[in-house]
């Protein structure tokens, strides 16, 4: 049974960047990653009020431990069980080295771990491990994944799509399969941090990596959802609008709206910064200074990107803005402005004849 959750009240996914610390240098990496920590990082003391706050959304409420690498902080057990103990739905996005032991899993899994998500770039070790500019990486994240499985943690393995990797979606896929994943999340680059220097795929590009998704998502015994993409369910209404055409069947599955920055998410940053997601790095205050449940439902930012009659150009002119609503990350890391047209997308609405993306149109 699906719970409808009110997003003007709270976000379905909070994401928490514990640190931006991290071994790896990944070609995609958002947040810059390091090697050291950061000294105004939020201490455990701040955090575990950040998560007292974040109970008040929903004793439920999913958060996300995110990085860098949150295995760099001693007190990740702790904030998990903290965590936990509150009621709260605690995940990890660790990255894929050697720190990440069975041990370490094994203390977080009795701490209270929900759920695990890896990053895959590649189906093979050549791939994977050039994209995360580290030798090993592949072996050592299907090694944790093998022990996430062993110790009955839920895993969820992440991917990026770019020019440099939208090739090897199929024999990731076979891999996501082979590792008993629930859920399988697919990244649609965003140029921001390292990413910058990266290669998207082109629109028409992504429409038919989408296309395929669809078939993946028919095929697999795991869930597929896409990130920096809510136009994967646009693709989805008018593939089921053409079968019900086909058919002569006028009964439609009704979509709710998908989960965009500001707009179903949240994100705070390694020293407390509110943003509408770690690809939308524009703030809406602090929670060292304000509560997060008042800067997710008051802050003029958050008010704006959950208001699609706010959006402008095609995205603003689309009959699927209320489902779909563009990357509004994609829209401010290319324009500055996060209500713009998503340049990923390349649907057209009927009857605009107004400007469209940069990217659009150069392609």
């Amino acid at each position: 049974m699906t719970v409808h959750v009110d997003t003007d009240r709270r976000p379905l996914v909070l994401i928490w960047e514990l640190t931006q610390a991290c071994e790896l240098a990944c070609d995609h990496c958002r947040a810059d990653a390091v090697p050291d920590r950061h000294p105004d990082e939020l201490t455990t003391e701040e955090g575990k009020r950040l998560l007292d706050q974040t109970a008040e959304f929903d004793e439920n409420q999913l958060v996300v431990f995110s990085g860098g690498d949150p295995l760099k902080r001693d007190d990740l057990v702790e904030l998990v069980d903290y965590g936990t103990d509150l009621g709260l739905n605690v995940s990890l996005t660790p990255s894929g080295t050697r720190s990440l032991t069975r041990d370490r899993l094994a203390d977080l899994a009795d701490a209270g771990l929900k759920r695990m998500a890896l990053s895959l770039d590649g189906g093979s070790a050549a791939s994977h491990d050039a994209f995360r500019g580290e030798a090993g990486s592949f072996e050592e994240t299907i090694e944790a994944a093998e022990h996430a499985r062993d110790l009955g943690v839920p895993l969820q393995i992440n991917t990026t799509v770019c020019a440099d990797t939208a090739d090897r979606l199929p024999a990731i896929r076979d891999r996501v399969r082979d590792l008993g994943a629930v859920l399988w999340s697919v990244f649609f680059l965003v140029p921001v941090g390292r990413g910058a220097a990266l290669d998207p795929v082109s629109p028409e590009r992504s429409e038919a990596v989408m296309e395929w998704l669809q078939d993946a998502a028919d095929e697999e015994p795991f869930g597929i959802k896409t990130t920096e993409a809510p136009h994967y369910r646009r693709v989805g209404i008018q593939r089921e609008q053409a079968e019900r055409e086909a058919d002569g069947n006028d009964a439609g599955r009704r979509r709710r709206r998908g989960v965009t920055a500001g707009d179903g998410f949240a994100f705070v940053s390694h020293v407390g910064e509110v943003y509408p997601s770690g690809f939308l790095p524009e703030s809406a205050g602090n929670v060292r200074e304000d509560s997060i449940v008042d800067l997710y439902r008051n802050a003029p930012l958050f008010e704006r990107l959950r208001d699609p009659d706010e959006l402008r150009g095609k995205c603003g002119a689309c009959p699927y803005r209320a489902v779909c609503g563009g990357s509004r990350s994609r829209a401010y890391a290319t324009t500055g402005d996060p209500l713009a047209s998503d340049p990923l997308c390349p649907f057209v609405p009927e009857e605009y004849d107004g400007p469209l993306p940069r990217e659009r149109a150069d392609s």
